[in-house]
């Protein structure tokens, strides 16, 4: 009985001291964890970046952390952890390998949440594809297309590609090429078009809209019709001129041609 005891006392001061070790390094592992999270946290607000890659990054850096804490207390108990790293470094090069193009789309979300080309709401066309933001993703950027079509695109894609923001300013230029005949009076047509332009409370004054003849065409006397205006305006002020413009020029007596031939016979004498 004396020898068992003996040996039980042996085994607590040999391990005993490396289980309370353990223990400690475990408990200040992951408060440590808990706290860096949260001052990570802290600091990515304050900076007023994205909430999305807030909780991303905190929450990586939480289990990474959470990972050197388990590979510290396997070594204080006395089991061998250079195993466990090789192993978990060939896991990481296999995934990596696997998963190359979800962590391009990955690198290329964070990108786009720190450096903001364009925010909810943008219309966009970026990666092939047009339509209004709904969410920007780590991985991927919902779009909604203006037929109410939901379209997911690799982040990565559209970081790869030129990235047009229509909503990045709060101006645009409409433009509008009009063609009338040669045989009208250029002078007329332009008061008709200033007019019409100038009497549009959506165009804005400053910077002034251009009206002025841009080619003679094959077939017609080209203007330029380039009104600014608010970019939430910009459509309805489009469609609206270029049905407008038709009705103004019928009522004025100003024709806008069309191609044509005009095909002549001739009989020849035998």
């Amino acid at each position: 009985m004396e020898e068992t005891l003996l040996k039980i006392k042996e085994l607590l001061a040999l391990y005993g001291l490396n289980v309370l070790g353990a223990i400690v390094i475990l408990i200040i592992g992951v408060f440590a964890a808990k706290l860096i999270r949260a001052s990570l946290r802290r600091l990515m607000g304050r900076a007023r970046v994205d909430e999305t890659l807030i909780s991303f990054v905190s929450s990586l850096s939480y289990i990474v952390i959470l990972i050197f804490v388990a590979i510290a207390v396997l070594g204080r108990l006395g089991i061998h952890t250079a195993s466990f790293v090789a192993i978990l470094a060939s896991a990481g090069l296999a995934i990596g390998l696997a998963l190359q193009s979800s962590l391009s789309s990955f690198a290329a979300g964070i990108m786009m949440i720190i450096f903001k080309p364009f925010k909810v709401d943008d219309y966009i066309e970026g990666g092939g594809v047009a339509g209004s933001v709904v969410a920007i993703g780590i991985f991927t950027t919902e779009l909604k297309s203006p037929d109410n079509r939901k379209i997911l695109v690799p982040n990565n894609k559209i970081v790869g590609d030129n990235i047009v923001n229509f909503n990045a300013r709060k101006t645009r230029r409409i433009e509008i090429v009009v063609g009338v005949s040669y045989h009208d009076d250029i002078d007329k047509v332009k008061a008709v078009l200033t007019r019409l332009i100038e009497s549009d409370p959506r165009v804005l004054k400053d910077p002034a809209p251009l009206i002025a003849v841009l080619a003679l065409a094959e077939n017609s006397v080209n203007f330029a019709v380039r009104p600014w205006v608010k970019a939430s305006d910009y459509w309805d002020l489009f469609f609206f001129l270029q049905e407008n413009i038709k009705k103004q020029f019928d009522l004025e007596g100003i024709t806008i041609p069309f191609p044509q031939q005009d095909v002549h016979v001739r009989q020849i004498e035998k």
